[in-house]
């Protein structure tokens, strides 16, 4: 399949292929959809064995913060940027810098920041040549650490999980399986533990089970183990695709909800889920809390402001479990509903005509 047919199949509406030699950078920058506004997604640098790897990538990667970003209630479209390299080898600041040059040449149209492979710093760099980065540190105009805000967005999603499932938020002695002790699942925790669950967690680092032991009273088990917790709620906070052929007949749970983006393997999961009535928090709605932070730097980082967006989170994923229910559909056909409904009306109302939409005078 050709570029375009693939950029047809999945929707988008741009790419951009960037490279300076000098620099050593290559990148693709993906915009999917700008219909609420500009496309926001971060960047990610990987030693991809392919440019086919790469392309598919970023063709995926940006669709899916469209659907991250309409979901959280924000007005931006979704994208994404690769850059083809080593982070620990490749990094250099002309490359940052002619990274910048290339999404400041898009004129707004896209906002970038942090990702696998790159971190604030690299921003820094960035934001020599261009505005258009957000995901900052708070000491250069940015909103810090998103972690915090990403497991408070995750907490309140459990809470609609329990609404919907039990009839009450309450999480006193409900069993709640942590898979992933780093940052997120770290702050989640201090959550659950204040709300009085009982958790048992898992990583394959020791260095993040020893720094949750020395904070929390909490079980701990062996990374693969956690998949065989009898447990209320199974939190999957780490890699994505956890919920594979191999695990999900282990799963032992009421609720599926945590911050891990693309938890399952395939889309068809979510009804095999449903069918054993275990409730899915789509993990792009529940996870969203990192993105409302950052995005909410394009306006002048408040974090009240953005506190509050993240709340929110409880009372969209409450609607999508309700829509699901009421057309007998999975909670992730649910989701993707609502953005696009959420889409189709927006796209209806640019037909209003806007004099400075055609740079009349």
């Amino acid at each position: 399949m050709g570029i375009f047919s693939k950029m047809k199949k999945l929707g988008h509406e741009q790419l951009v292929f960037c490279q300076d030699r000098g620099a050593g950078l290559k990148a693709i920058i993906g915009i999917h959809n700008t219909t609420l506004g500009p496309a926001l997604g971060g960047c990610r640098m990987l030693p991809y064995a392919t440019e086919d790897e790469a392309l598919m990538d970023v063709l995926l990667l940006s669709r899916g913060m469209t659907y991250k970003s309409g979901a959280s209630g924000d007005s931006f479209g979704g994208g994404k940027v690769v850059i083809v390299g080593d982070p620990k080898t490749d990094k250099s600041e002309k490359m940052f810098r002619a990274l910048g040059r290339y999404v400041e040449s898009l004129g707004g149209r896209f906002v970038t920041g942090t990702d696998v492979g790159t971190v604030p710093e690299d921003f820094i760099i960035s934001n020599a040549e261009t505005d258009w980065v957000v995901a900052l540190p708070e000491e250069y105009g940015g909103s810090g650490d998103s972690s915090i805000l990403t497991a408070f967005g995750t907490y309140r999603g459990i809470q609609a999980c329990a609404r919907h499932k039990w009839g009450s938020t309450d999480l006193k002695g409900k069993s709640i399986a942590v898979q992933g002790l780093g940052k997120v699942g770290f702050n989640l925790i201090k959550h659950l533990i204040h709300a009085g669950a009982d958790v048992t967690g898992a990583d394959v680092s020791e260095n993040a089970v020893e720094r949750v032991r020395s904070e929390f009273t909490i079980d701990v088990v062996g990374p693969d183990e956690i998949y065989d917790v009898k447990c209320d709620v199974f939190s999957p906070n780490a890699l994505g695709a956890v919920i594979d052929s191999n695990t999900i007949d282990r799963v032992s749970c009421s609720i599926v909800a945590g911050a891990a983006n693309n938890q399952l393997a395939v889309p068809s999961f979510a009804r095999v889920l449903a069918d054993r009535g275990i409730l899915y928090a789509p993990d792009y709605v529940i996870n969203a809390g990192g993105l409302i932070q950052v995005a909410d730097e394009l306006y002048g980082f408040n974090y009240d402001r953005a506190h509050k967006k993240v709340a929110g989170i409880y009372d969209t994923l409450l609607r999508i479990f309700a829509r699901a229910e009421s057309d007998g559909i999975t909670t992730a056909e649910a989701a993707d509903l609502l953005v696009e409904e959420r889409l189709a009306k927006i796209v209806g109302l640019k037909s209003v005509y806007l004099p400075d939409e055609d740079h009349m005078e």
